[in-house]
């Protein structure tokens, strides 16, 4: 073989047939949710310039008046800010706080269930509540929370003590967003922990079992540690969400006697923006809320990174 040369034939991927074929598939996949971002999500960025302006519907963006950070000052200064602030970081601080273990838990039950189809029967039950509309899960609580004729004050009225008008009171607020949150997500939000827990190595299990662990030890030993790194990553995503608590359903909730719990960032844009047309006014709250979104997020993926070794980019 002296004198002779091997050389190999590099084909770009486009210039395969069958990788072109593939690279397109792929192409049309991705597309969608590229398109989708791009248009409802990064295009709109645009209109935060009109939080610098007195924005005027007839003039435009363009040739509305800017005046800086005027709507920023008069926003700080009202006295609604701080409220608007406390509720919506209580609510998201109670959503997680009671609503992120709930998931986690449920998951490791899943899995300990030896009887494979009553472990099914059980997944798809709890499910379901996800692909219920927010507005007939308002429904459904309005009617069982009635003062007159729910099922809650029938049965407290069973027990000998006076009917609660659960809508009315600002107290009951956030233990029926987040009861029902929980309630709404939580046999969906556990797939995720589940499917980490399917993929542990069983024969950690059986050599724990060697070793005399009981269930609660292989649980507390192998399971849990197992789901820290998808328990970091799911929880900064959900810290990353804290500033925008979904308002279609606070709206629904809430009333003019709940309003010192209830009324959030995001309500308080809605009635600024579409009711009183204060458009620049809302914009510029709705920035205000996003940027400290992205500052909580920022600081608790450097916090992850430093402490479990986990971060989101």
């Amino acid at each position: 073989m002296n004198g002779l040369t091997l050389t190999r034939r590099r084909t770009r991927w486009y210039q395969s047939p069958r990788s072109r074929r593939k690279g397109l598939i792929a192409l049309a996949f991705f597309a969608p949710g590229f398109i989708y971002y791009l248009l409802f999500r990064y295009m709109p960025m645009w209109g935060n310039v009109i939080a610098f302006q007195d924005y005027n519907p007839f003039k435009g963006v363009m040739a509305s008046k800017w005046v800086g950070f005027k709507h920023f000052i008069t926003f700080f200064q009202s006295n609604n800010c701080w409220r608007l602030m406390r509720n919506t970081l209580m609510i998201s601080v109670y959503s997680i706080l009671f609503g992120f273990p709930v998931p986690i838990v449920f998951a490791i039950l899943q899995n300990e269930v030896r009887f494979a189809r009553f472990r099914s029967v059980v997944q798809s039950i709890s499910y379901f509540p996800h692909f219920i509309s927010v507005v007939i899960i308002c429904g459904l609580l309005k009617s069982y929370l009635s003062v007159s004729d729910g099922i809650i004050n029938l049965l407290i009225e069973k027990l000998g003590i006076a009917r609660i008008n659960f809508m009315q009171e600002p107290g009951c607020f956030r233990s029926i967003y987040v009861g029902s949150g929980i309630w709404q997500g939580m046999g969906w939000s556990s797939i995720i922990y589940y499917a980490t827990l399917t993929s542990i190595d069983t024969t950690l299990y059986e050599a724990a079992e060697i070793d005399g662990a009981n269930r609660w030890q292989r649980i507390w030993h192998i399971s849990v540690p197992s789901l820290i790194p998808t328990m970091m990553t799911l929880l900064l995503m959900q810290l990353g969400n804290v500033m925008n608590v979904g308002f279609e359903k606070v709206l629904l909730l809430q009333n003019t006697s709940t309003y010192s719990t209830s009324d959030l960032l995001s309500t308080y844009v809605y009635r600024m923006g579409i009711e009183q047309m204060k458009y620049s006014f809302a914009s510029a709250v709705g920035l205000f809320n996003n940027v400290v979104g992205l500052v909580i997020l920022l600081f608790f993926n450097t916090l992850s990174r430093r402490l479990a070794d986990t971060s989101l980019w």
